[in-house]
């Protein structure tokens, strides 16, 4: 039997070369084990892996049992998805934003599904979405709008109100069932989204939504949010209009009194009045690169979206821009269902920046004039500038995290211990330190004020410090004495199998960027293997553990969360130690001795 992978990346291709095919019988690719093992192997490294749902149901205890009785389910037409699990956390804003969890068997159903979907879906897909996509990120959204954004005018930022909450299911059914012909495979889309959740032990129906925390949300948000995509598209269609390069007429009058000097220049022997005519000559130049050249009356749209944020930039009047939005309004409540916020959707003149995934979005005016290749230009302007929103993001990052306070008398920001921290090792606290450090400057590398991360870089180095000289009762002196490696480094020592390392804290400018080149976004293939490592641990009928081999025991798949958090006291600890695995193929019977005790 074709492995299915392999059949999804036929799928892909065919859905690449023809935008336009419908797809049928789908459903027949969820009763093919060997697409549950690949599911398996894409969730069970996760942190959520063990996280329980409505039930105990979690990736500890996978076995080919459990896939035959998925299947088995599916065939019969008695699957029926759990409600998920609804918890909260805390956004940046300090509202809370809910999360459902799926029980792992649906997490694994789900899984296969999304696999069937992102091999039609994801080749149609607009090039201007970023979000929750294979091998697109932020960064993706920022360079693409960096290289397209050159010279617009105008900005509209877009924000969909409570979009994860509010997409409608007939809405998102029919997208569905216009590329897909299959009522089976499409009726279990439509159980997941009516499954439900549970809150104080009460279950509450969902009529609206797909809840985030589920592995179908984002490529069912995404599937949703591609007809917005292509509205704009053809929007993009009607809106833009290019007229032929006209120069403007005071550029032309400086050109042409230019060009008549130039001529009685020619004409003049050395002399003082040939001296007069150069200068003249060399004022008019600075004079015409100081001059608007090109008649701007065209109009061009352009446009990104990460999820449900997007940027639309305009180079027109701000009439237009005023039109562009009461027409995405109107599209998106009558065609999608749901809202734009008005008062978060603005528009901005690309002089002053607009907010766009924690970056501050502008276009430079810079009349700087700089030698390029034989000749001077203004190389700035008119380019996209990306900013660090220094005061809103990373001030408030360093409050939130505890590691400044601000001074009384002259407001300046101090560097403070971090006493939560205090009962983790020295080791601990510095790699929590640089995590934070690196986090946050690998996501701002592409900033043109990057270096102004410096300051940043300081104030975290010194509240660790602080941190350190709290826990050991000691002057921060010290604590820099006792950790020197150089001369105006320090460190923490630690032993590991290959020998004695040091964890330094990351300065700004050692951060290389390599996430953050100009990539341009692709699509990225299905890669076709025939059997998943999982896959081929269960077929081997080898318990990991006793060492017992046969098919006559069933066996089934141990899982941890974290390798780290294992003492080493039990033998099935050591063996997942020593393999440095979070899973432990064994039967059946060493399974129910690791939960119950040797």
């Amino acid at each position: 039997m074709k492995p299915t992978i392999e059949i999804l990346t036929r799928l892909q291709e065919n859905s690449k070369n023809n935008h336009d095919e419908v797809f049928t019988k789908l459903f027949r690719y969820l009763l093919r084990p060997d697409i549950y093992y690949t599911a398996f192997q894409n969730l069970y490294a996760n942190n959520g892996a063990g996280t329980k749902g409505v039930d105990n149901d979690t990736a500890d205890g996978f076995s080919e049992d459990k896939v035959n009785q998925i299947i088995e389910a599916l065939k019969n037409g008695t699957y029926e998805p759990k409600p998920v699990r609804r918890t909260y956390i805390k956004k940046k804003n300090g509202k809370m934003r809910p999360l459902g969890l799926p029980a792992f068997t649906d997490k694994l159903v789900q899984d296969a599904i999304r696999m069937v979907l992102q091999a039609i879906y994801e080749p149609v897909f607009s090039d201007y979405s970023h979000g929750f996509r294979p091998g697109r990120s932020c960064h993706t959204a920022l360079t693409q709008m960096k290289h397209e954004f050159v010279g617009a005018k105008w900005f509209v930022e877009g924000d969909i109100k409570g979009c994860f909450d509010n997409i409608d299911h007939m809405m998102l059914i029919a997208i569905i069932s216009r590329k897909i012909k299959d009522v089976r495979f499409v009726n279990l889309i439509r159980l997941f989204l009516k499954a439900g959740y549970m809150e104080d032990w009460k279950y509450y129906g969902t009529y609206s939504g797909c809840p985030q925390g589920g592995i179908l949300s984002p490529i069912l948000a995404n599937i949703y949010l591609n007809e917005l995509d292509k509205f704009v598209e053809t929007l993009k269609k009607s809106f833009d209009s290019n007229t032929p390069y006209t120069l403007t007429p005071e550029y032309k009058a400086v050109q042409q009194k230019r060009a008549n000097t130039k001529k009685k220049i020619e004409r003049r022997n050395d002399g003082e009045e040939r001296n007069r005519l150069i200068a003249y000559y060399v004022e008019l130049g600075k004079e015409l690169r100081k001059t608007p050249a090109k008649l701007c009356n065209d109009k061009k749209l352009k446009y990104v979206r990460y999820a449900d944020d997007f940027l639309i930039a305009v180079n027109g009047s701000k009439a237009y821009c005023d039109v562009i939005k009461a027409k995405l309004t109107e599209f998106i409540r009558n065609e999608l269902k749901m809202e734009l916020s008005q008062e978060k959707t603005l528009i901005t003149h690309s002089n002053e920046p607009a907010r766009f995934l924690g970056y501050d979005v502008r276009v430079r005016r810079d009349q700087q004039v700089k030698p390029w290749k034989n000749c001077k230009q203004r190389t700035m302007n008119n380019t996209v500038e990306l900013l660090i929103p220094l005061k809103d993001k990373v001030e408030k990052y360093l409050f939130n995290k505890g590691a400044v306070k601000q001074r009384a008398d002259n407001g300046k920001l101090e560097p403070v211990a971090r006493v939560d921290l205090t009962r983790n090792t020295d080791l601990e606290i510095v790699t929590t330190y640089d995590a934070e450090i690196r986090g946050l400057c690998n996501f701002y590398f592409l900033a043109s004020n990057y270096r102004s991360l410096n300051y940043f870089s300081y104030l975290m180095e010194y509240s660790c410090l602080k941190t350190l000289a709290w826990k050991h009762r000691c002057k921060l002196s010290k604590i820099y004495d006792k950790y020197r490696i150089g001369a105006k480094r320090w460190g923490i020592p630690y032993e590991t199998k290959s020998g004695k390392k040091v964890r330094k804290l990351t300065k700004f400018n050692e951060i290389d960027g390599k996430r953050c080149d100009d990539v341009i976004p692709t699509i990225i293939t299905i890669i076709a293997k025939s059997r998943t490592t999982i896959d081929s641990r269960l077929k081997a009928c080898r318990c990991e553990l006793c060492g017992y081999e046969g098919k006559d025991r069933k066996y089934e798949v141990h899982h941890v969360n974290k390798v780290k958090n294992l003492k080493g006291k039990e033998p099935w600890e050591v063996v997942m130690i020593a393999k440095r695995r979070k899973t432990l193929v064994v039967c059946h019977d060493c399974h129910q001795k690791i939960h119950h005790g040797f």
